[in-house]
């Protein structure tokens, strides 16, 4: 029997492949990215909203209505269509998900890393400009996007995730490196 987790993966990448097919066999990759970007951060925005997506309570036609009167044209007539058929097949609960699958695949495709950093204070745009310079020296990827994240517990220094590597350069790994190490000579 298959895990949920690994099923649901299957489903995200499925929808987020057709919307990616859909969207090159067109010419509007870059269109449906930019759709998708908006879409993602809606649902970030409004929990409101993806509370009222998830609930069976509702009608499909009211979420397609809220839909098309949430995003009107600011979406190709591609994008929108997609979300109006994540709803008639009961999947538009996995919107975010999906979303996100196909930024991954996007990435993919226009040879982009995400690198996840997190930091104490808000990073200046030299400092990321620094950053996306030396995950492209590590990665040889064409381009790097960062998402960042704020943890005061850090004191001080980065954290870079960049898929499954992370690179620990915070002041508490460092501490807890050295603990480790002063742990073992004992």
């Amino acid at each position: 029997m298959k895990d949920t987790g690994m099923v649901t993966g299957e489903i995200l990448e499925r929808y987020a492949q057709a919307l990616l097919s859909v969207a090159q066999d067109n010419d509007i990759v870059d269109q449906v990215g930019q759709d998708v970007n908006t879409i993602l951060s809606l649902l970030k925005d409004s929990q409101d909203l993806k509370d009222f997506l998830a609930s069976p309570v509702f009608k499909a036609e009211d979420k397609k209505a809220v839909l098309t009167r949430v995003l009107g044209d600011s979406v190709h007539p591609y994008t929108r269509n997609f979300l109006l058929v994540l709803v008639d097949r009961r999947r538009i609960v996995l919107l975010e998900g999906i979303c996100k699958e196909f930024q991954a695949l996007l990435r993919k495709l226009n040879q982009i890393v995400l690198a996840e950093i997190t930091s104490v204070n808000e990073l200046t745009d030299d400092q990321k400009q620094a950053l996306r310079e030396k995950v492209i020296t590590l990665t040889g990827a064409r381009s790097v996007e960062l998402e960042t994240k704020l943890d005061p517990d850090l004191i001080g220094g980065v954290i870079i995730k960049i898929g499954s590597q992370v690179i620990d350069a915070s002041l508490r790994g460092q501490l807890r490196r050295i603990s480790l190490r002063l742990s073992n000579v004992s």
